[in-house]
């Protein structure tokens, strides 16, 4: 895959359906009502700055797998004695590794232009998971640095407040990700539309206590592809321009997935739009909340996006292939995600539910994801080191599904690709437990099974994986 090249596929025009349009009109005036309500909003919570830390290591034991391609590799291109392409488990076996350490902070200002400001800065270093390539790519990240203007309130709350609104501005997470992920792993969906955060502006208001909106205008995350397992893999590393190449972390059996977006990168020259819906209701005590959000995304899809540590490039250079031979029936620039969001907390219980449907350049898939989880407090059995033992267990169960619909350029011949993944229909089990140790130190269990079709056949590559980890805050005065 080249990392520049001129494409035949024209350039679109706005959002690409009609009902987006009048959703986008109405979070706009919303937002604009809002404002004008700003002077009538009540206290926000006390100023304070925090700092923070968290380590991860992990026990992790993956699977092999190793799937062939058809794509005509010459023999300079594989390693000695192997006579075409695999798909193939990142590092399969037993594996103990760090992860991530990752150091924070937050701030609140309470009487800063009328609403508050709050600030976040959240840096991963190490950052081997979200690596890609795993060996290649930086070994830190900004993951989030953003500042926000007024509150913004979270799933789970129901304000108590009338007409409110906010601005953020920086690198945050995508409004729909599930932030209170009970598990070490990442569902199909959320791997694909929203792990990784965005870089731009977001304006969200509450319509009152049981309404809200959200719109924000961003870099828009380049589209690439990874494993959906712990390690993204190796694709595009210089190694393999190495003559009869044999690198020890293999490709992976990848889906392409909007991967994330470097700060020194962003040009915003085809910046994406998105606009979110949202009802929720619960009771006053806060024992129960239901959130609603219906959301869509919008962007045209660049010739190529570069990455660090690859010579592959993103957006169509990813989709047409290398010599943009690829077999898939690429038609034109759209990139289009609308989808809804549901989040249910019960004591104890939390459900959360997402739906996506894509649009990619005129190939299609959708998917859906289900978690359950619930978090049980122990009784008290101590304390060691000045911190309660174990203080809760959280069992969690989250199933979900990614259905591509890549029609072919020509369905009469065989898919030609080294990527043929692109293509298959994935189902995926994750069941895990989280048990406190201590305040401060948990330990997360979790199997995921993972099953794919192809050639009409079931396939699996799954992985067990144990999480240590490990986290810290401080906050001055406290």
């Amino acid at each position: 895959m080249a990392t520049a090249r001129r494409t035949h596929i024209a350039p679109t025009t706005g959002l690409q359906i009609l009902i987006p349009r009048s959703f986008l009109f109405v979070a706009i005036l919303s937002v604009v009502v809002a404002v004008s309500a700003w002077a009538q909003e009540p206290e926000p919570p006390e100023s304070n700055h925090t700092l923070g830390f968290e380590a991860k290591v992990h026990y992790r034991d993956s699977d092999e797998a190793r799937f062939g391609v058809r794509f005509p590799f010459s023999p300079s291109m594989l390693p000695v004695g192997q006579s075409q392409g695999f798909l193939e488990t990142v590092e399969p076996g037993t594996h103990f590794e760090a992860s991530t350490v990752t150091l924070w902070y937050k701030g609140t200002w309470d009487e800063a232009w009328g609403g508050g400001v709050a600030t976040k800065i959240k840096v991963d270093l190490i950052d081997r998971y979200d690596r890609n390539p795993t060996s290649t790519d930086d070994e830190w990240d900004v993951d989030e640095a953003w500042l926000r203007w007024g509150p913004e309130t979270e799933p789970g709350n129901l304000p108590d407040y009338g007409f409110t609104a906010y601005l953020k501005l920086g690198k945050f997470p995508k409004f729909e990700r599930q932030d209170d992920r009970h598990l070490e792993s990442y569902g199909l969906v959320t791997t694909a539309f929203n792990r990784m955060e965005d870089i731009g502006i977001e304006i969200g208001s509450d319509l009152g206590r049981f309404f809200y909106t959200k719109v924000s205008y961003t870099e828009g995350n380049p589209l690439f592809l990874r494993d959906p397992n712990a390690l993204a893999g190796d694709n595009g590393i210089p190694e393999l321009l190495q003559p009869n190449p044999n690198p020890e972390l293999k490709t992976g059996i990848a889906i392409p997935y909007d991967a994330d977006v470097a700060i020194d990168d962003v040009g915003f020259e085809e910046p994406e739009i998105g606009v979110a819906l949202g009802a929720r209701m619960g009771d006053d005590a806060g024992f129960w909340n239901l959130d609603v959000m219906a959301f869509l995304y919008s962007r045209d899809l660049a010739d190529t996006r570069e990455f660090e540590g690859s010579f592959y490039g993103g957006d169509l250079d990813l989709l047409l292939g290398p010599l943009n031979a690829f077999p898939f029936a690429v038609r034109n620039r759209t990139k289009e995600e609308i989808g809804l969001n549901v989040w249910l907390y019960a004591g104890g219980l939390s459900i959360f539910g997402q739906y996506v449907d894509q649009d990619l350049g005129g190939l299609s898939r959708d998917g859906f994801e289900i978690e359950v989880a619930y978090d049980w407090e122990l009784p008290w059995a101590g304390t060691l080191f000045g911190r309660q033992l174990f203080p809760f267990v959280a069992p969690a169960i989250r199933y979900s599904e990614l259905n591509p619909d890549f029609p072919l350029v020509d369905p009469s011949l065989p898919p030609i690709t080294p990527s043929p993944a692109f293509n298959w229909d994935w189902q995926k089990l994750d069941l895990g437990i989280r048990l406190g140790i201590l305040t401060g130190l948990d330990l997360t269990v979790e199997y995921a099974e993972n099953e794919f079709v192809r050639a009409g056949q079931k396939e699996s590559a799954d992985e067990l994986m144990a999480t240590l980890r490990f986290d810290w805050d401080w906050s001055p005065g406290q």
